[in-house]
Formats: C-alpha cells, sequence, structure tokens
C-alpha cells in the first residue's frame, strides 16, 4: 500500500460504507463487487473469517470487515455486496461491506496522512480524504488482509 500513501498526482477510490462511517479503497486493488450470496462455512478459522464462496469456478475466502475492525455484526441489506480484493502478496479475498456508494478521485491535496495511535479502527486507516465537505477514512489494505 506504499504507492497509495504516496500519490502523486491523483487516486480513485470505491466510497464504501460500513454502519454510519464512509471508508475508501483504491480502486486499483479491486477485482470484483458482487452481490451478497450464500456462504459455505469453513471451521475453526477468527470469528471475522465468515467462510468461501464460489465465484465463477474461484473459491475465495470471505471477511467481515465490520467483526475485522471490532464493530458489530453484520447486518445483511439489499445493499450489502462483497468487494473482491486481489494485492500482491494475497490471493483473492473478499470482504463484506454494507454499501457500495461511488467512485471518487481524490487529488494529492485532499487526502491527508493520519498518525497512527493505539484505537482499534484507526490500525486500519492510513489517510482521510476530503470528498465533497465529507470524510473519508481511506484502508490500509494491507492492514485489514494482515492474517487473512
Amino acid at each position: 500500500m506504499d504507492e497509495i500513501k504516496s500519490v502523486t498526482d491523483n487516486a480513485q477510490f470505491i466510497v464504501i460504507k460500513i454502519g454510519q462511517e464512509q471508508f475508501g479503497i483504491d480502486i486499483q486493488h479491486i477485482d470484483n463487487i458482487v452481490r451478497m450470496q450464500n456462504i459455505t462455512r469453513v471451521p475453526k478459522v477468527p470469528d471475522y473469517f465468515k467462510g468461501v464462496i464460489n465465484l465463477r469456478g474461484e473459491i475465495i475466502p470471505v471477511m467481515s470487515l465490520r467483526l475485522k475492525m471490532g464493530m458489530e455484526p453484520d447486518v445483511i441489506t439489499k445493499a450489502t455486496r462483497i468487494i473482491i480484493i486481489k494485492i500482491e502478496q494475497h490471493e483473492g479475498i473478499g470482504i463484506i461491506v454494507d454499501e457500495v456508494k461511488e467512485v471518487v478521485t481524490l487529488e494529492k491535496e485532499q487526502i491527508e496522512k493520519m498518525s497512527y495511535d493505539k484505537d482499534e479502527k484507526r490500525i486500519f486507516v492510513y489517510a482521510v480524504g476530503k470528498v465533497e465537505g465529507a470524510l473519508v477514512s481511506l484502508l490500509d489494505l494491507n492492514a485489514v488482509l494482515a492474517d487473512a
């Protein structure tokens, strides 16, 4: 994720909603966005791993971003989606989000790095983007997918 932290011109992010908070995921790491589907449980895995799905013949592990970040359990609605993430050191992995809102382009001036503290949710956020008067926490996918 270092390439995102040193944005030179601009970067595109998918804005997602988890609870009342908005988060951004760099679009270059998103392989697919699918509707919620049946997830096959896998025994003896951490609580935040919900199981696996079969996506066009590929078995994809799925995790709850809410549980990974220490939030309340997922509430599945019509807006719930699974975002398939692919980064260098990981095979594809799905993360459950409450809603996919939009794609935004952020310029370097709109992104402000965060200094890390020990707040559980903040570990997963490396910067905050300013989008039309709203703040979007930009996810550090390496931290989100650690132990995955």
